[in-house]
């Protein structure tokens, strides 16, 4: 089946400025059937850049106000399989920088506003179907001489807001029942340029950037109660000079950045979902290595570069967090291992100079278990080994600081 699309863009008139209330974009979006992008990308001994996409969508949306105002009333729903995967055959050396990006994504909305106000009432659906991102770099005989980015992604629901000179206000209601896997596998012979593998999964995701002027007023309600959300990452080299393994899964987040206005936003976020991240690192010589692993139930982030923050949060988790990072190495020199774990995570913080007001209420509540494992393992001679974990229940900080810091 072919993901429904639609895109919308309004600019002002006098008619809408008369009746800013008025509905300009009603969309409904349903997709029921299974959505699939494949692909094998087989190259050998390549001289320049290797860049590939694979991209899967259910349902997606696009609207942005340029003056004037415009109203978005959005239900996209999903109740069908949605896959996307990328298998890499680089035999040789590959001089060039490899770019691999493999994407899952369920329901994906986008809006701005710019000079413009922008009224966004969405619901996003997806049922108890499974969304898969898996890339695969594999046999062991690839030498990437120009190094590379190879990612994963698989998210549920997302709804992504802009402002530049506008204003974004309304709802957003995010439910999810899906089972979310995002894996990332390579294995090379050879990799003495920078190289960058990693994996997420996520289930719904909220992201507003603000730039001045700009403000925003929102109402948030994000709901997981799928099996699993799980990325996996498993990076490995005979020899590397820069390599890093990266996973990151989590339940619901949102992440609100403004400057030049106010920030007001009023956020339910609630899973049961496992959440699981692992990253797993292995070379046999290397100079530098990263292993780190990051899991969170719910995650919330508000911030403003101005004079006004409200924050109004409730939190519940019982889903289980686990986040587990290692590397395992002979002879080489630095090595990073860290592995992050959260039940309830809430960030809020305002602009010092302007003498910002932030309030905040938060109620959080954590059930599951959370935990945090690194494991290190140095066979032969390394120059240094750092590591670290953390688990916590619930964690809350709120404070003001000077712009761009």
């Amino acid at each position: 089946m072919i993901a429904a699309t639609a895109t919308c863009v309004a600019a002002g008139t006098e008619a809408q400025a008369q009746d800013p209330d008025a509905p300009i974009v009603l969309n409904r979006q349903f997709q029921g059937g299974a959505v699939a992008a494949r692909q094998t990308v087989t190259a050998n001994d390549a001289d320049d850049q290797v860049t590939v996409s694979t991209s899967a969508t259910g349902n997606t949306l696009s609207g942005a106000v340029e003056t004037g105002h415009l109203t978005v009333d959005s239900e996209q729903e999903l109740q069908g399989e949605v896959s996307a995967e990328t298998t890499l055959v680089l035999n040789g050396d590959t001089d060039g920088y490899v770019t691999s990006v493999t994407q899952a994504n369920g329901n994906y909305l986008a809006g701005g506003a710019y000079g413009g106000d922008l009224t966004l009432n969405a619901t996003q659906t997806v049922g108890d179907v499974r969304i898969e991102a898996i890339s695969d770099l594999s046999g062991g005989t690839a030498r990437l001489i120009g190094g590379g980015r190879i990612e994963t992604f698989a998210v549920a629901n997302t709804v992504a807001l802009a402002a530049q000179d506008g204003h974004v206000d309304g709802a957003i209601r995010q439910d999810t029942a899906a089972t979310l896997f995002s894996s990332n596998y390579v294995a090379v012979q050879y990799a003495p340029g920078a190289t960058e593998v990693s994996s997420q999964a996520l289930g719904n995701v909220v992201a507003y950037t603000g730039i001045a002027p700009a403000s925003q007023n929102l109402s948030l309600n994000q709901s997981n109660t799928g099996a699993l959300v799980q990325a996996g990452t498993s990076a490995n080299a005979g020899n590397a000079w820069d390599l890093a393994g990266r996973a990151r899964a989590g339940g619901n987040q949102a992440v609100f950045a403004n400057a030049g206005g106010s920030s007001v936003v009023e956020a339910r976020q609630d899973n049961s979902a496992r959440v699981w991240a692992e990253s797993i690192v292995t070379s046999y010589d290397y100079g530098r290595v990263t292993s780190h692993a990051q899991a969170s139930g719910n995650s919330l982030s508000v911030g403003n570069d101005d004079i006004y923050v409200r924050i109004d949060n409730a939190q519940f988790n019982s889903g289980g967090v686990q986040a587990d990072a290692s590397f395992s190495g002979a002879y080489g020199y630095d090595a990073y291992v860290g592995a992050d774990a959260v039940g309830n995570s809430v960030t809020g913080y305002a602009c010092a100079e302007c003498g910002a007001t932030l309030q905040a209420d938060n109620v959080q509540t954590n059930e599951g278990d959370v935990s945090a494992t690194a494991r290190t393992t140095i066979g032969g001679d390394g120059r240094a080994v750092i590591t670290g974990t953390n688990a916590v229940g619930n964690a809350a900080n709120f404070y003001v600081t000077r712009p761009g810091q």
